[in-house]
């Protein structure tokens, strides 16, 4: 089974507790027009452990259902795990979800912490950073995709296989782009990954929703905290 997650980081510093506050309770409930059902938005079983603050962001989402000649609308409720990261004055937030939905509950928290959009931000890895976390794992690299390619109607560049770093057109994709994604057989955990310089993170090998925050948490926000040192 394959876990998906998204790493995000907020532009504004906030206390554990402060954020704990402004979550807390959080609950909206929002007519659905043209029906008498009532869309619910909330976070639920809101938890503070050491340098963390996790939950569920649990949305009604409306579904419209063909039964021969009628149409019908059902809610379907979609929980959505959540863990904000508090790291040295740096708050960051994974999202357990693939990229687009990810993308949306992120600015959903903007708007409920900050009233405002744009107050949490992807998280990112710079190519360089990129670059040395795959030569460092690179015996154990299974997939690489290259951006930013210079060759002209070529705007991607992929590898797959063992041992790439050590091939000719490694090298040479290496001239003409940018590692966007890696995929490497992690040795600690020997979990499969795959990440991405905008910080999705795909685990291949079955997991726990809490080992993925771990892994997370270990892996690849140092990635974000290095690229940004080195900005």
């Amino acid at each position: 089974m394959v876990t998906a997650g998204k790493v995000f980081r907020l532009d504004e510093y906030l206390t554990q507790n402060e954020l704990a506050q402004r979550l807390k309770g959080y609950r909206v409930e929002t007519p659905l027009e043209g029906t008498d059902l009532t869309l619910v938005t909330e976070i639920a079983e809101l938890k503070a452990s050491q340098n963390m603050l996790e939950g569920i962001l649990s949305r009604d989402v409306p579904l419209t259902l063909k039964r021969r000649d009628k149409t019908e609308i059902a809610i379907k409720t979609v929980d959505s795990i959540f863990s904000f990261v508090f790291r040295k004055r740096r708050v960051f937030l994974i999202v357990l979800e693939k990229k687009p939905i990810a993308n949306m509950v992120a600015n959903m928290f903007s708007q409920v912490i900050f009233l405002k959009s744009g107050k949490i931000v992807e998280a990112r890895i710079s190519p360089k950073v990129m670059l040395e976390y795959h030569n460092a794992n690179s015996d154990a690299a299974k997939v690489v995709f290259f951006d930013n390619v210079d060759i002209p109607n070529i705007k991607k560049l992929s590898l797959y296989g063992p041992s790439l770093a050590n091939t000719s057109l490694f090298t040479e994709y290496l001239k003409h782009g940018d590692i966007w994604y890696v995929v490497i057989s992690h040795r600690k955990t020997g979990y499969v990954a795959g990440i991405t310089r905008d910080s999705v993170v795909t685990i291949f090998s079955r997991v726990d929703p809490a080992s993925f925050i771990r892994f997370t948490v270990e892996e690849i926000i140092p990635l974000i905290e290095e690229s940004e040192s080195k900005s």
